[in-house]
């Protein structure tokens, strides 16, 4: 033991606890070398990201960051109701530490029941019929089942254009001057319909090479044009790309961005990105009469995980809004899809005004598929027109 003498006082060292502390040091700094090298020899995919980080704070309630922020400033918690000015950490610490939330028994289902997770998607705006025991699914079967050899009936093709043709639209009063201003894509390419393929009735084999959503995606970008809208529609065969990579079914949409991303890059007046799905449920959820006429029901999907979801929220629900209008009971409403099982983005992160739309079931024939693409083509024409007027600078902004 020694002993450091001063003029004031006396400090005395035990030599044992100065090795202790040493020890301890090292230690210390020893744990702190085999952590980071833990961290950064993990796969990309086990490491901290944004993303680990989005999924661990999606357990928390929306208001407790209110919460956070009201610890600074006292008028974050004037903003909330009444009933949630109140913290219930014990459910927080319990959803964090189960992924169960106490207040939604879907979070507990859905990790035990086999197709259950399809009701984590949230109705948005719910359309004539909609609720959550009819939301729009689409099922993924092995990507063999898709290339497999089907015959269509190529006739009721032919009748729908024909059909078509015969209600002529007025010459447009305004154009985009030759500039395609719209995307139109398909991520599930192969997405058929029963009523097309000669002898197949199961909707889980509803698929086929070339009649196809393909087909409903060529009808819009069509009758944007007639009404003055440049429209572009993808040729791109996703799943046979995805044959020819060795990819998954689930890996379409990674697929898919590529298509977009290269689009955007060769054409920069693209302003618009929509994502044409078949639903996979039966004719009495997508199917509508309208004057007598029967028509393949729409769906707006959105992305629940993107940066740009509010704003691709507003273009789905004001195209929802002019369909009630002009269409009553054509939309089945604005879903909103995340979490586990789903792509939570579909590509939607790569515009504000991107949207993924599903036209039809299995079960919808291609006259009303082509007139369900009349239908959007013609509100969209409408919001498209009226947003340019509300873009256009004034008369004294202009050269």
């Amino acid at each position: 033991m020694k002993r450091f003498r001063s003029q004031q006082m006396i400090v005395t060292v035990h030599g044992t606890s100065l090795k202790k502390m040493m020890v301890l040091a090292v230690l210390g700094c020893m744990m702190m070398f085999i952590l980071i090298g833990l961290m950064t020899s993990l796969k990309p995919e086990y490491r901290i990201s944004s993303s680990s980080v989005n999924n661990v704070t999606n357990h928390f309630p929306e208001e407790m960051f209110v919460h956070v922020l009201s610890f600074e400033n006292h008028y974050f918690s004037q903003g909330l109701p009444k009933e949630q000015q109140k913290t219930n950490y014990s459910s927080v610490l319990f959803r964090m530490a189960t992924s169960i939330n106490p207040d939604d028994p879907r979070s507990l289902l859905g990790g035990e029941l086999p197709g259950f997770a399809l009701y984590d998607s949230k109705i948005i705006v719910a359309g004539e019929g909609t609720d959550y025991t009819n939301m729009p699914y689409e099922s993924a079967p092995p990507l063999e089942v898709m290339l497999a050899e089907r015959e269509a009936s190529l006739e009721s093709l032919h009748q729908a254009d024909k059909d078509n043709e015969e209600k002529p639209v007025p010459p447009p009063k305004m154009t985009t001057g030759g500039k395609k201003v719209v995307y139109i894509y398909q991520t599930h390419t192969y997405e058929s319909y029963l009523p097309a393929l000669k002898g197949v009735t199961d909707p889980d084999l509803a698929f086929h090479r070339t009649v196809n959503v393909t087909k409903v995606g060529q009808k819009l970008a069509e009758e944007m044009e007639k009404r003055g809208i440049g429209a572009e529609e993808s040729n791109v065969d996703i799943q046979k790309k995805l044959a020819e990579k060795g990819m998954k079914y689930y890996q379409s949409y990674d697929m898919s961005r590529e298509t977009v991303v290269e689009a955007m890059a060769h054409n920069r007046d693209l302003q618009y990105f929509i994502d044409i799905h078949r639903d996979s449920r039966r004719r009495k959820y997508t199917t509508v009469t309208i004057n007598g006429v029967d028509y393949a029901r729409i769906a707006f999907i959105i992305g629940g995980e993107n940066a740009k979801y509010e704003k691709n929220l507003q273009l789905a629900t004001e195209l929802h809004r002019l369909l009630q209008k002009k269409y009553p009971g054509l939309s089945r409403g604005v879903i909103e899809k995340k979490g586990a099982g789903t792509n939570g983005k579909f590509n939607q992160d790569l515009s504000e005004n991107a949207i993924l739309v599903e036209i039809g079931g299995v079960d919808n024939t291609f006259q009303e598929l082509f007139r369900t693409a009349t239908a959007l083509a013609d509100v969209f024409s409408e919001y498209y027109w009226q947003a340019e007027k509300v873009q256009a600078p004034a008369p004294s902004q202009k050269q």
